[in-house]
């Protein structure tokens, strides 16, 4: 291949990277979460148990995606890590990895040999300990966020009620979904939205999740034109703008292990398949060999004086042919019949055959 050609490719595999990595969707930084005193070494256990942790969580194979939440264990104590994403529930599958794969390499730059990481986006968060952080949150305080606008003065109460009318509403719908997760809009005045969405862990029971929102809503201060506060295990938002997709509502969160029993369903079917044609195949080479072997062998068994058993549509070389009847000797022939005569030939291996030699007129 020429020089010039290879210059090609490569300039071809540069741009093809290029729009990739351009297509790929950055998240909207929030906060980070790095405690004081809790670091690991670089070469040691933790340090390699998270590496594998980490490139679980961000795999392009992981089906955790489709559904924006997975938490995982790697190692044992006193080494174990622990790391969880959740993805905002009105995102798509693609923007759910570009976020968390974002976030892996974020936080081990914010966060530098840190045993404990929280990070969040707008998109997605993300967390790893040396425990399980669901119950043994990095932080107990959470994050709280407010927009330094203060509502109208004449449209403060209307406004307060209608944003902790809406939270509610959309705590109970978030505790009985699936995912854990609901929105909700509403006017507070003429051609005047408020947007809310809350969410929490989807592996928390309905109860957990409701008291979780309660919680953070009595945290929450509503003279605001927006805020959030941000919680290991549930968050809530709500702004004077549409920050959420309405279009998009989440798809049933699938049965724990549900992504790992199909791989082995899987397997268990088209193994044994695999097996039993290769089997079949074997024993039918076998037959078909042992059957010729048979056919074979069906003239060299033993016969008493010049009796000859016929060998069925045999084929054979004329030279073979010719030196089993000895250039079919007057001594060999047996008869002739109306196309011609009939010779004896035995073969160098005791096999004997009965040859007709068609005449030139048959």
């Amino acid at each position: 291949m020429s020089a010039y050609a290879y210059g090609f490719l490569f300039l071809l595999t540069f741009l093809t990277s290029l729009r990739l990595s351009v297509e790929q969707h950055r998240p909207t930084y929030v906060s980070y979460v790095c405690p004081p005193g809790t670091t690991f070494l670089k070469n040691s256990t933790y340090s390699s148990n998270l590496q594998t942790l980490l490139f679980s969580l961000s795999s392009n194979y992981n089906p955790s995606f489709s559904f924006g939440f997975r938490s995982l264990t790697e190692g044992k104590k006193p080494d174990m890590v622990f790391g969880i994403f959740l993805c905002r529930g009105d995102i798509t599958p693609e923007i759910c990895r570009d976020c968390v794969s974002f976030a892996i390499n974020d936080t081990l730059i914010r966060c530098p040999n840190g045993k404990e990481a929280l990070v969040y986006y707008d998109e997605c968060m993300l967390g790893y300990a040396d425990r399980d952080i669901l119950l043994h949150p990095i932080t107990k305080t959470g994050q709280l966020m407010v927009n330094q606008t203060n509502v109208t003065a004449n449209q403060s109460d209307r406004f307060n009620k209608v944003v902790l009318s809406s939270l509610n509403e959309a705590a109970v719908e978030a505790g009985s979904s699936p995912r854990k997760f609901a929105f909700k809009k509403a006017n507070y005045a003429l051609s005047q939205t408020v947007y809310v969405l809350v969410q929490c862990m989807p592996d928390m029971t309905t109860f957990d999740c409701s008291s979780c929102l309660q919680q953070i809503i009595k945290k929450l201060p509503r003279d605001k034109i927006g805020a959030r506060i941000l919680w290991t295990t549930c968050t809530l938002r709500y702004d004077h703008y549409p920050f959420y997709n309405e279009t998009l509502r989440d798809p049933p969160l699938p049965k724990p292990g549900k992504g790992r029993n199909s791989i082995v369903i899987i397997i268990a079917i088209v193994v044994p398949i695999a097996v039993y044609v290769l089997l079949f195949a074997v024993i039918s080479s076998f037959h078909v060999t042992t059957r010729r072997k048979k056919t074979y062998e069906i003239a060299t068994a033993d016969n008493d004086g010049d009796d000859i058993t016929t060998a069925g549509s045999l084929q054979f070389d004329f030279k073979a042919v010719e030196a089993a009847t000895d250039k079919f000797s007057e001594s060999n022939k047996l008869g002739q019949g109306g196309f011609g005569e009939v010779y004896k030939g035995t073969f160098t291996n005791g096999l004997q055959v009965a040859v007709k030699r068609l005449s030139k007129t048959s």
